[in-house]
Formats: C-alpha cells, sequence, structure tokens
C-alpha cells in the first residue's frame, strides 16, 4: 500500500535484482492488479509494478469519475516512488490513462505500451444502463465481447470473478469515464516511444483504433495479434510479453 495526496492505493511489485527498467500496469475498467498474466507481471528483468487503481481491487475508495482523475494518481504513485526510466503499460480504460500520462510528460516516464484502447473509447449505452440494472448481466455481456473465443476457460472464469469482485458503481464509473474520453485533438502532442499492440478479434476496441494512434502519434509503432480479442493480454499473454520486452529492450539500448 501506498499513500497519495488523495489516494491509498496497493500495488504488487516484482524486483529482480539486476533490474535497471521499470514497467508500470494501469489495468482496465472494473479490473485489478488480478487482471495481469503472470508473462508481464514477471517480465525477466524489470521491476514490475501492478496497481490496483482507486477503488479497485485492493486500494481503497472512492473511485474517480473521470480519466484525468486516475491520471493524476498515477502520476502521484510515480512521483512518490520516484520511479526512473519506467514504461507506462495500459490496457483498454488504462490505455487512455497512459495516454495522459504520457501528455503530462514526466521525467522518469520514457515509454508508453497501449493495449486494446484507443484515443476516443466511446461506451454502447446498453453497456451502462446493464451496469446500473443488472450487475452480473454487465459482466456476462462484457465477456461476450471480450475474447475471440479461443480462450482457455479457467483464465476466462478468472477473469469474470476479479470484474465481479468490482463495485457496480466503480465499473460504471469507469465506463463512463471511457465514454467522456477523447485525446483525437492531442496524440500529435504525445511525444514518447510508443508501442500500440491491438488484436484481429477484439470487438471492444477493433485494430482500426490501435492502427489509429500509430498513425498519428509521433514516434509509435504498431503490432496486431491475430486470434485474440480484447483481453488479449490473457488470450496471447506470451505474445505480448514478447512484444513488450523488446519494445522495453530497444528503448534501452537506444
Amino acid at each position: 500500500m501506498i499513500q497519495l495526496p488523495h489516494a491509498h492505493l496497493f500495488y504488487a511489485r516484482h524486483q529482480p535484482k539486476d533490474a535497471h527498467q521499470s514497467l508500470l500496469l494501469i489495468h482496465g475498467a472494473g479490473g485489478s492488479h488480478l487482471s495481469w498474466p503472470a508473462e508481464l507481471r514477471r517480465l525477466p528483468d524489470t521491476a514490475v509494478y501492478a496497481l490496483d487503481l482507486a477503488g479497485h481491487g485492493r486500494s481503497q475508495p472512492p473511485d474517480r469519475s473521470s480519466i484525468a482523475a486516475y491520471t493524476q494518481d498515477v502520476l502521484n504513485f510515480i512521483d512518490a516512488l520516484k520511479l526512473e526510466n519506467v514504461v507506462v503499460l495500459g490496457h483498454s480504460m488504462g490505455g487512455a490513462v497512459a495516454q495522459m500520462v504520457g501528455l503530462a510528460q514526466p521525467p522518469g516516464v520514457v515509454g508508453l505500451v497501449l493495449i486494446g484502447t484507443g484515443a476516443k473509447l466511446r461506451v454502447s449505452p446498453a453497456i451502462l444502463s446493464t451496469i446500473q440494472e443488472d450487475f452480473p448481466a454487465a459482466v456476462e455481456m462484457l465477456n461476450q465481447f471480450y475474447w475471440s473465443g479461443s480462450q482457455e476457460p479457467d483464465i476466462e472464469a478468472a477473469n469474470r470473478r476479479t470484474m465481479l469482485a468490482c463495485p457496480p458503481e466503480v465499473m460504471l464509473n469507469d465506463f463512463l469515464a471511457c465514454n467522456q474520453f477523447d485525446m483525437r485533438d492531442q496524440l500529435a502532442e504525445i511525444i514518447l516511444p510508443t508501442l500500440v499492440i491491438s488484436a484481429s478479434a477484439d470487438q471492444m476496441t477493433p485494430p482500426k483504433f490501435g492502427q489509429f494512434l500509430a498513425d498519428q502519434l509521433p514516434r509509435a509503432e504498431f503490432a496486431l495479434i491475430e486470434q485474440a480479442g480484447h483481453m488479449m493480454t490473457l488470450e496471447a499473454p506470451k505474445q505480448v510479453a514478447q512484444l513488450v520486452g523488446n519494445f522495453m529492450r530497444k528503448l534501452d539500448e537506444a
């Protein structure tokens, strides 16, 4: 746990002895540090911080009502731990947070990884209304869109448990925050080296979202994972970890 100016946040840390790079993982709507696969949480030769955003997982409430507010917590976290040579990786809503971190350009951050996300994250009204009316049904609905169909059943079941553990009002606020998010006019100002990863079967943020990011960001590269859905980090963890590891090595050698 760490006490920040406006939040009391939990994070899990993997700290190899010889690590000289750091990776900060920012989960998506309704997620937690449990949303990440071991392949990313224990990336070789890297200090990895898996953060629970406010109101999620083991972090204390209240949650936030905007991407900007979550971003401020992340900036405070980076500052409090004096993180240096850190790459910020965000999935979905976490990718929106990572974009805003990149816009702020804190001195310790050297790169971004944006996974299954976009510069604008419009949310279907059906998702918002179902979260309010029948939370378990909303989790079921979301999981219909999250996967490619080739996922391991136990992986999907574990992710459902993580989602169901999230308070309904927190998940609602997350999706409302996503619905209000729009960075399209500011992407050119994000000058950090960036890896954008999309998946061919992502129904929530289709590959065109990632391609747009890569085209508009000044220093971005794009990677497409075949036969995976929105939860590509869990469906194709080895591929994602390899892409992230290669990107970080290139930053280290630059």
